[in-house]
């Protein structure tokens, strides 16, 4: 229950940092999707916290492939640029992203693993 409690704070940091972002001027289609990325999130770390069985095995799965790809989203923005975005590492939370998506990666990794393992175990 630990390393799920953890990957739903790191996916509650993750969607936080997207939704601060908003309010303090990122707007367009790039804030859109930051709304967006904010409420999957929220929606997936309660998923993780809350289901059972195959549901639990889905939602940290789907938890992890969304943090893979908001993590390469970033990281494609910063150096050849996606749809038409060319962000850079000095403006306002890519470094702090970078690190909480990267950490947020590897615990949910680890998450998945544990979680495929106690039902290969019962």
């Amino acid at each position: 229950m630990a390393w799920r409690l953890l990957s739903a704070i790191m996916l509650l940091i993750m969607g936080g940092i997207h939704l601060y972002l908003v309010f303090y001027g990122v707007g367009g289609l790039l804030g859109a999707l930051f709304v967006l990325n904010a409420v999957g999130a929220l929606v997936l770390a309660i998923a993780v916290l809350v289901l059972r069985g195959r549901l639990l095995t889905l939602a940290t799965m789907l938890s992890l492939l969304f943090m893979v790809g908001t993590l390469l989203a970033l990281v494609l923005a910063l150096t050849v640029g996606l749809f038409g975005i060319h962000e850079v590492l000095s403006f306002k939370l890519v470094p702090t992203t970078l690190v909480v998506e990267s950490i947020g990666t590897i615990i949910l990794a680890i998450t998945v693993a544990l979680v495929l393992r106690s039902r290969r175990a019962a």
